[in-house]
This record gives C-alpha cells, structure tokens and sequence, in this order.
C-alpha cells in the first residue's frame, strides 16, 4: 500500500487549525489517473473489505461513487473546520499530477469528507481521498487510482471482495437519554418555544446497538441502498448512513439543495398513507416547519448566488417508513465570486464559491440545527446532552473543480474507532410550539429504522 500523506491534526482552537493548515514538505506528489471501464455493475458489491476507515461511498438509485484505501487525509476543527478543509484541499489538488480520460463529475481526483454538527465537537471534520475509486453516471462508468507520482501504485483493476459479514445477535441500549427523559427534554423545549425564546429547536437522539461480530460496513451500505434507493447511501470515516437530504450539490456553475422538515409516519397500507400525505400537506404545524427551514436556506444561499429559484409549496417525499414535506431549492452560482477550491484549469473561468464553499455557507440549516439557528443550537445542545459527533453534518464528496454533493447525514450511525462490534445510531425531530412530545419521539423511532433495519441478519 501506498504511503499515506496526512496533514497533522488540529488542536481546538482556530490558531492551532491555521497550523493544521501549514503545508506538509514531505508528502509525496500524488498522481491520479482517471480511466473509462465496461459497467462494473453494483457498486457497493465491489467494495473489497469490511473496514469501515477505509470504506467509501456516495450511491443513489446505482449511481456514484465508491472507493477505498487511503492516499491523503486532511483533519480540521472547530468553528472553520470546513471551510479549512476546503483550502486544504485546493492546495492539495494544486500539487496533484492529474490525467483523466473521462471528465465527467466525480472523476479525476475526489475527495470524501464528513464534518461535525458543533464547531466545538470532537469529532472535528475530515477530507480523505481513496487510493481507488469507482464511479457511474448515467452509463458511463470509470476507475481513478490515486498514487505516488514516482511510485507504483494499486491496478487499473477492482480486486475480489472478500465476503460479507451480516451482525449477530444484535444487542440494544439506550444512549445519553432513555425514552422517558427524552420525552420530558422535548417538553422542556415545548415550553421554552411557547414562552418565545425561539421558534423551532431540531431534537436529536441516540441509541446503541451492538453485534455479537465485527460490523462489516458493506453489510450496512448494501441493505440501505436496496431499501431506500432514492437517498444517498454514504459511508466516510465511520460514518454510514443513507440520507434524503442534499444539503447543496454543485454542478457546472448550477447549484441545488432539497430541503425536508415535516414528517409523517407511514402505515404500510397505501390508502392510508395516501390520507396521510394529504393531512401533511395541510398540517400548520409541519408547514410552519418546513418554511421555516426553506426560509433559512435561502437566506444563506442568496449571497453566492445570481439568482435563486424557490417552490410556491413543498411536494410529499415517499420514503419506504416515513414522508417528508419537501423542496428543491436551486440557484446559479454567482461567478464573480473568487474561491481557491474553483481551479482554471477545470472550468471556464476559475471562478465562483466551491460545493464545499457552500456547504460551510449553509450548515448548520434550520432542518437540522432550528430557528433562530444560534439560540436555537445552544438549546438543543443544552437539552440533548450529548456530543451528535458528525451526526446532521455535512457529508459528501468534492471533486479537482470544486463540484460536488454534500449531504446532511441523517438517518446514520457511526461505528466505534475502538470497537467496531459497536456503533451508535441517531434521528431527529423538529419541535416547534405545537409539538407533542409521544408523537416526537414516535416521529424519532420511525427516522430510526432504517438503520436498525440496516442492522439486521438478513
């Protein structure tokens, strides 16, 4: 295997990220080489181990991008932990050797990263590019191997995945809170929003499972993208999850955001879901959600952007357990805007905010953090009481040009660094005034079934 450049890890506080940020002289020049392949077919199928540090992926409906191994590695933290990843990684692909046959997005050098919900979480964020990657879009499929520039490096081949391992024998905890006093911190919060000291404070929580083997991150991957091929299924550093929610995807100059608050549960029966999605659709209290949260992603998106273009009403997303009010919000990025991620040599004119750029722009969106998003975050992180880690962070890929699509990781675990019998799982609710805390924490339960699902033997 290939030496794995690596930027130190930053310490808290933003003068030790400047530091992290310095340049590292004894990495080697990296070369990634980027070749068309006959359709690999499922692309988490030819993922080769069970690792879950070296295990990537970013695939919806088929399509996207895999990888493994590690070539480089960039740590940030704290409050700039994304936008100094992204200068890391304008710098990083400044020194890269890059040869790509196929110039689609998503080939060439990309980089998988994950971040922290909290500036002040541990967790941090982190950048790493796979020593090979897979990828397809729209019939056209590729391989990129990322290496040495003076060094033999892996083939232009995918090895033989060795076999996959389901969890057995899957034990359940509690994680910070048990169900009781999860309730009474989300009635807590109702008070708190009634007597106007916020209007909406996104409630997550967690629960621990663990398996009696060591959790193979394929087995994960591959039961959520057969379950919910419409989300993102992602796996980055630990991190696994499938997501409904794009966060921002920066493509050729456009951008894009889907954003969902206000869920019901479905019953499994069509005609009741069918009565269900219309009481959504008229629900005051799901639609004060869901504009709250359109309203403050515009508010962040406007300033990188030319025009933006935002739905009159959201549409009823269908997942296999819940449905969600939903919006796809999209905006032209505003060109004149210099950012180090856009490079000239891979788009017209070297100019405008890169997808990680926006990303950092719009994290933490009312979706996932509430409204107002300051007073609201310090609540929540009062009332959960507990570290989300990268739980409801940005999670995604980035490519040598700055395109990319970052997810928020939602419906996701993180499986232990020290023990990877063990992995946490979280969901989160939107409470506002009219929030009852029973239905809350039904409303988390559904959200938590896809992974527990994810989890099972077979």
């Amino acid at each position: 295997m290939s030496r794995k450049p690596r930027t130190p890890t930053a310490g808290p506080a933003p003068a030790a990220a400047a530091v992290h940020l310095a340049a590292v002289p004894e990495a080697p020049t990296l070369h990634a080489r980027t070749v068309a392949i006959e359709d690999p077919g499922e692309l988490i199928a030819r993922l080769p181990n069970a690792s879950a540090s070296e295990t990537f992926s970013w695939v919806r409906r088929g399509d996207g991008l895999v990888g493994w191994g590690e070539a480089l590695r960039i740590e940030t933290s704290g409050a700039d932990r994304i936008r100094d990843a992204d200068a890391a990684w304008a710098r990083a692909v400044g020194d890269m050797r890059i040869s790509d046959d196929v110039r689609e997005p998503g080939t060439g050098p990309v980089a998988f990263g994950s971040f922290a919900f909290s500036p002040d979480s541990r967790a941090g964020g982190v950048l790493v590019v796979p020593e090979v990657v897979l990828g397809r879009r729209d019939g056209v499929a590729w391989l990129t191997t990322v290496t040495p520039a003076d060094g033999a490096g892996p083939p232009l081949a995918a090895p033989v995945p060795d076999p996959v391992v389901a969890p057995q024998d899957v034990r359940w905890s509690d994680g910070a809170l048990d169900s009781p006093t999860w309730r009474s911190a989300v009635a807590d919060v109702v008070r708190r929003i009634r007597a106007g000291d916020v209007t909406k404070v996104v409630m997550a929580r967690d629960v621990v499972a663990r398996s009696a083997r060591p959790l193979d991150v394929r087995h994960l991957l591959g039961r959520l993208a057969a379950e919910y091929p419409a989300c993102w299924t992602f796996a980055v550093d630990h991190l696994v999850g499938a997501t409904p929610e794009l966060l921002v995807r920066r493509e050729k100059g456009l951008a894009a955001c889907r954003v969902l608050a206000g869920t019901i549960r479905r019953t499994g029966d069509d005609a009741d879901d069918l009565r269900h999605a219309a009481e959504l659709a008229r629900s005051s209290k799901d639609l004060e959600e869901h504009e709250l949260a359109v309203a403050s992603l515009v508010r962040a998106l406007r300033p990188y952007c030319a025009s933006i273009n935002v739905p009159d009403a959201p549409f009823v997303l269908h997942l296999p357990n819940v449905m969600h009010l939903a919006s796809d919000v999209t905006g032209v990025v505003d060109g004149a805007l210099g950012h180090p991620s856009t490079f000239p040599a891979h788009s017209a004119d070297g100019r405008g905010p890169s997808s990680l750029a926006l990303a950092a722009a719009l994290h933490p969106t009312a979706a996932v953090g509430g409204t107002p998003t300051p007073t609201a975050t310090a609540i929540l992180a009062e009332a959960e009481r507990m570290d989300r880690g990268r739980y409801a962070g940005p999670v995604g890929w980035i490519g040598a040009d700055g395109d990319g699509e970052w997810g928020i990781a939602l419906r996701s675990g993180e499986i232990s660094r020290d023990d990877d019998h063990r992995i946490r799982l979280f969901a989160g609710c939107g409470i506002v005034a009219a929030s009852d805390p029973d239905a809350e924490l039904a409303e988390s339960e559904a959200k938590l079934a896809p992974m527990r699902e994810a989890l099972a033997q077979a």
